[in-house]
């Protein structure tokens, strides 16, 4: 039966219960009240006859999903006193289910192979999607969202790719919890939830991706070449068998979206915010950010200005001095402004296994607390987007050694409004490391792009111009 709006009397006072486990811990010292049935699932708890039950099905036993069963076993006992619930994991689906777990599978838990073991049992009110993917997770989740089910996911990709269509199925009859799929460990979702809701958000910016910003780490710091970085990152589980998404900077661009709908209320299409990934980056490009004083990090960023919002994903250079540019290895970081807190900067660890199952076990236990969010993405608002942006841009340009080179480069970037603000050249040691750098002035990217384009067809330009934006233009220094 539906318990929702469920009343109790109670010495002559109508007490509301929504839901009713998440007050069954006022209860518990009177003994006429120890077998109440849970209002989610009907089963006792075998550890106790005080707790109610909820019951989980988990979709996904790899490294979050076994996570998140290690620490609902481990912290068992804590997390009854604090819900008033026994949180058991019913059954877990997984590919093959004769395959070795690495972890003690709960006792009385089911392993199952077909999505409908779970998402057609009544006793189970919970769905935990840590499968990934955009195909068969999107079924299961808008199944669950059908049944009234609670879900909690990591999978960001879903998310950004059916962020409106999760929001128009869900009808106030079932939670829709997601912090474990933007920066793993971090808690920016519950943040941008209700830390904000009274303040106005001008500017995120961040490091959300780790793959990425530990290779960056090793080419920097270690002078590591970007296929080596890569190796690494691959030998130690950074990097996945096809990078693509992470070097690419897509995976980075589906959490800069969710992270604008929170922020702005504005829904955004993937495909429109730019996006630059690291793979083109080399050694001398590090070699000149040192010479400027600082370094280079893969950087999502969102911006408003007036009632418009620009966004993009690029490596971008920052000074030393940057908050960011100290966060080094797979660690992620964001930093949110704003008018009334100012800078507030989150920085931790954004992926594996006990730092995305912590995420997924605080959406678990909110859950099971009774805790509500009427609107898991924010409201709306009427705030436009814009593909273009002004910073001041670094560009690096390939080139063999003849005349005319910065006359040309000169009468290019004037024709499409692109100031110079300084000219940087490193003495050329081998013919590969023939190249110099251009810093502007703050300019539109869509002018860069086109100055550089134009440039890319002289003779002496080597390959393609390779640009970046400046990250905070006031903070430019060195040897200018």
């Amino acid at each position: 039966a539906d318990t929702r709006n469920t009343t109790m009397m109670m010495s002559g006072v109508n007490m509301p219960i929504r839901p009713l486990y998440a007050s069954l811990l006022f209860l518990t010292a009177c003994s006429a009240f120890t077998n109440i049935p849970n209002t989610k699932s009907a089963t006792a708890s075998s550890s106790s006859s005080l707790f109610a039950v909820r019951k989980l099905g988990i979709f996904g036993g790899g490294t979050v999903g076994g996570g998140i069963v290690e620490i609902l076993t481990n912290k068992q006992e804590h997390f009854e006193q604090l819900t008033g619930n026994t949180i058991k994991v019913s059954k877990i689906c997984v590919r093959d289910a004769s395959k070795p777990r690495d972890f003690d599978v709960p006792e009385g838990c089911d392993i199952v192979t077909n999505y409908d073991d779970i998402l057609d049992d009544p006793e189970i009110d919970m769905v935990v999607e840590v499968m990934g993917g955009t195909t068969d997770a999107k079924d299961v989740i808008f199944k669950a969202i059908k049944s009234k089910k609670d879900v909690v996911t990591a999978n960001k990709a879903l998310i950004a790719a059916c962020l409106p269509e999760i929001e128009s199925a869900l009808t106030g009859e079932s939670e829709f919890r997601y912090e474990a799929a933007v920066c793993g460990g971090i808690p920016i979702i519950r943040s941008m939830q209700s830390d904000f809701v009274g303040d106005e958000v001008s500017m995120l910016s961040g490091i959300i991706n780790g793959c990425t910003n530990f290779m960056l780490t090793a080419m920097d710091r270690d002078g590591k070449s970007y296929a080596q970085a890569l190796s690494e990152a691959s030998d130690l589980g950074y990097a996945e068998a096809d990078p693509t998404l992470d070097v690419g900077g897509y995976d980075a661009r589906s959490k800069l979206k969710i992270l604008m709908r929170l922020a702005y209320g504005i829904d955004v299409d993937e495909e429109d915010i730019s996006c630059k990934g690291i793979t083109d980056l080399t050694k001398i490009d590090f070699q000149y950010a040192k010479m400027l004083g600082g370094t280079i990090k893969l950087i999502g960023v969102a911006k408003k200005i007036g009632n418009k919002v620009a966004a993009f994903v690029s490596p971008c250079y920052l000074t030393s001095d940057d908050t960011l540019a100290a966060v080094s290895g797979a660690t992620n970081a964001i930093e949110v402004m704003s008018s009334n807190l100012q800078s507030t900067t989150y920085i931790g660890q954004g992926a594996g296994r006990y730092p995305t199952a912590n995420s997924c076990i605080n959406d678990i236990v909110s859950l099971a607390k009774g805790d509500a969010t009427p609107i898991p993405f924010n409201p709306s608002s009427d705030v436009t987007f814009t593909n273009d942006f002004e910073a001041m841009f670094f560009i690096r340009l390939k080139y063999r050694d003849t005349l005319g080179i910065t006359r040309q480069c000169g009468e290019v970037c004037e024709k499409y409004g692109v100031s110079i603000y300084s000219l940087l050249q490193n003495p050329v040691t081998k013919d590969q490391d023939d190249a110099f750098v251009i810093i502007t002035e703050k300019v539109k990217f869509s002018s860069v792009k086109k100055a550089c384009a134009e440039l890319e067809g002289y003779d002496w330009c080597k390959g393609a111009a390779f640009f970046m934006p400046v990250l905070r233009e006031d903070n430019v220094h060195g040897p200018l």
